[in-house]
């Protein structure tokens, strides 16, 4: 029993050993480009919506929630109406096929009456179109795992690295114009090292690509 025990604390101790060596970081770049002037009244709200006219590739949905939902905290908070309760309102006007890409689009589209009353009913003042996705790319290495008499377990050594990247474009619904961009890039290494069991030890980088952008957003269109 004391022999089995050590086993086990041998093996614990270099699992640890192994997660000490082997943490996975992100690095992340926000890039701003300021076409216009902004700022945004307590009555106003923005509208984040995610570019989806290819068939094969679409913003994620998750991704467009997480900015509006941090870009809704703190003390520079705004009113951001969620993506599919203005999709929904807005139908056929906002669908992936429909949908405005150029702010001339925006401006025909704004000719129409019903249009433009469901803008003002929302207090939409800006639209922001994000755009991108995550990669994932150089995967090396490789896990085994084995069962026997004596347990199983799994061995080995893994890694990838991950690239998120995301364009933000902002239309200013009042003006009808694009008022500027934000990029945000984050990049990580992520790695799987298996000493019995696997330590999975994921780099967030698309966490931290949301993160950056709501906060850069939110200094954007409040004009700071």
């Amino acid at each position: 029993m004391k022999i089995i025990t050590t086993i086990k604390l041998i093996k614990l101790s270099a699992a640890f050993f192994v997660v000490s060596i082997f943490t996975a970081c992100t690095s992340t770049t926000v890039d701003e480009f300021r076409q216009g002037e902004t700022g945004i009244e307590s009555d106003e709200s923005v509208v984040i919506l995610g570019r989806r006219q290819a068939s094969d590739y679409g913003t994620r949905s998750e991704f467009v929630e997480c900015v509006g939902e941090r870009m809704n905290r703190g003390e520079n908070a705004i009113s951001v109406v969620p993506e599919q309760e203005f999709v929904d309102a807005m139908f056929p006007w906002f669908e992936p096929r429909t949908a405005p890409l150029r702010t001339r689009d925006l401006e025909q589209l704004m000719a129409e009456d019903v249009v433009a009353r469901k803008m003002n009913d929302f207090g939409i003042r800006y639209i922001v179109w994000v755009d991108g996705f995550t990669e994932t790319s150089g995967r090396t290495g490789s896990i085994s795992c084995t069962a026997g008499p004596g347990g199983a377990g799994c061995f080995g050594f893994g890694t990838w690295e991950d690239d998120a990247n995301f364009d933000a474009r902002v239309w200013d619904v009042g003006s009808l114009r694009n008022v500027g961009t934000i990029n945000a890039d984050a990049t990580g290494q992520s790695y799987l090292p298996a000493l019995v069991v696997p330590i999975p030890l994921i780099a967030r980088v698309e966490a931290n690509a949301c993160s950056r952008l709501a906060t850069q957003l939110q200094d954007f269109v409040n004009g700071s």
